[in-house]
């Protein structure tokens, strides 16, 4: 599993590493206002993406259990459809984004400094959803069947293309029309194209099991029985995600009352958690595939192992990372803000924030755990009330009706962590007593 969460672990630490730089580039060189507009859009962005990350999610257990047992034509089934379904829905999320962005934004509270700007900058990202869609799929399918190095060497491209035009697009260099905080947006979305095409093509000359071939293109259509166990394990994953994008937007619009400064605070400090939370994200994913493939192959005390073996690694490798951060946090932020009140803001945040997310890693083992086999609507229903249940209330007590105020918003995120252990373990204990640890596999 080690040997598998590195290049899982440095795929998603590429991933974020080039919006790392944007928000640098753009907070130290474009100013405070410019990062806010940027903040203040991602909850919306992600919120708009969840679906297709939940769908992701349930193509990844069929296609890890069919690996598991050796069935290739349905692994093929799986991607076809899968494909067909993410186009379509990719297609309807950009239309719906870009005609409704700004109604949206301001419903939010997005300052009106920023306002148009946070428009702006949110339609050039909406209109190469569809591309982003087809992207996220295939590299979910690669890590499905245990290969982890292929969207390790994807990201690495689309990195290395981002870093790249990043310059070029925000400061005008070579001739180019400078675009300032909207050149960070074309040069993610010309390095997802590119990258996707790049991926493609080195998965037909490698000959890999999912290249884009005769025996994947048959099954580009809606199988619908198919489509069917898809969704059913999809949508309560793509329902989750929603909400705790929906609950991002609320919190968000929380921050938004304490004014711009606030607003660039919080985006600097998703910045950093951002990484904090990888790990947890990575070992989520590496269970739910080990699990996925325990399940399909039937060796339900090699299930046992996947989960004892993930835990430790999320106490080790999180345990570190928080370390290192606690330690560096002003240095840190300081990459992205140069405005001594707003850097005190995010670091106060920090601080309050940080521990809890080796509580969240531990929470995420048990969940992909019964995902994996099939066991969804529980673990959705867990999450989805400890966010709305516990995180939005204690956030928005503690800063309306308390001293706290911003530093308020920041409990809620430990509160529903705590609750989303105790309550994610007490149900994985109760699936193994009651022995609801299955396969789906047909």
């Amino acid at each position: 599993m080690f040997l598998f969460l590195i290049p899982l672990l440095l795929s998603n630490a590429l991933q974020s590493i080039g919006q790392f730089v944007s928000s640098i580039v753009v907070g130290r060189w474009l100013g405070v206002d410019a990062l806010a507009a940027i903040s203040s859009f991602f909850p919306l962005f992600f919120l708009l993406i969840s679906f297709m990350i939940g769908i992701g999610s349930g193509s990844s257990i069929l296609i890890g259990q069919a690996h598991g047992a050796r069935n290739e034509e349905r692994l093929k089934a799986i991607v076809g459809t899968t494909l067909t379904f993410t186009f379509f829905l990719g297609v309807a999320v950009s239309l719906i984004g870009g005609i409704f962005t700004w109604d949206i934004m301001k419903l939010m509270g997005t300052p009106e400094n920023i306002l148009a700007v946070s428009v702006h900058y949110a339609r050039i990202l909406f209109w190469s959803l569809p591309v982003l869609f087809l992207y996220i799929a295939y590299t979910t399918f690669i890590r499905g069947i245990g290969d982890s190095k292929t969207p390790f060497y994807s990201l690495l491209v689309s990195t290395v293309l981002n870093l790249a035009l990043l310059p070029f697009l925000v400061f005008g260099w070579l001739g180019l029309p400078r675009l300032d905080v909207y050149g960070a947006a074309y040069a993610s979305v010309i390095s997802t194209i590119l990258t996707f095409i790049i991926t493609l093509v080195y998965l037909s000359k490698t000959k890999h099991t999912l290249q884009f071939d005769a025996s994947v293109r048959k099954h580009l259509r809606m199988d619908w029985k198919l489509l069917k166990l898809l969704l059913r394990l999809g949508i309560p994953s793509s329902i989750n995600m929603i909400l705790v994008s929906l609950a991002e937007i609320v919190l968000i619009a929380m921050v938004n009352r304490y004014g711009s400064d606030a607003t660039a605070a919080y985006g600097a400090v998703n910045q950093v958690v951002s990484y904090v939370s990888m790990p947890a994200v990575s070992l989520g994913m590496a269970v739910s595939i080990f699990a996925a493939q325990s399940i399909g192959a039937k060796q339900l005390d090699r299930l046992q192992q996947v989960v004892r073996a993930g835990v430790m690694l999320n106490y080790v490798i999180g345990g570190i990372l928080i370390t290192l951060i606690y330690v560096l946090a002003k240095p840190i932020l300081s990459l992205f803000l140069t405005s001594p009140p707003t850097l005190a803001i995010a670091h106060s945040l920090l601080m309050i924030t940080l521990w809890s997310y080796l509580l969240f890693g531990h929470s995420m083992i048990f969940g992909a755990t019964m995902r994996a086999s099939g066991t969804v609507l529980w673990p959705t229903v867990i999450s989805v009330m400890t966010i709305w249940l516990v995180e939005v209330p204690v956030a928005y007590y503690l800063s309306h009706y308390s001293s706290l105020d911003l530093k308020g918003i920041w409990i809620g995120y430990p509160a529903a962590f705590i609750a989303g252990l105790l309550l994610q373990y007490g149900y994985y204990r109760l699936a193994w007593k009651k022995k609801k640890i299955t396969s789906l596999v047909q």
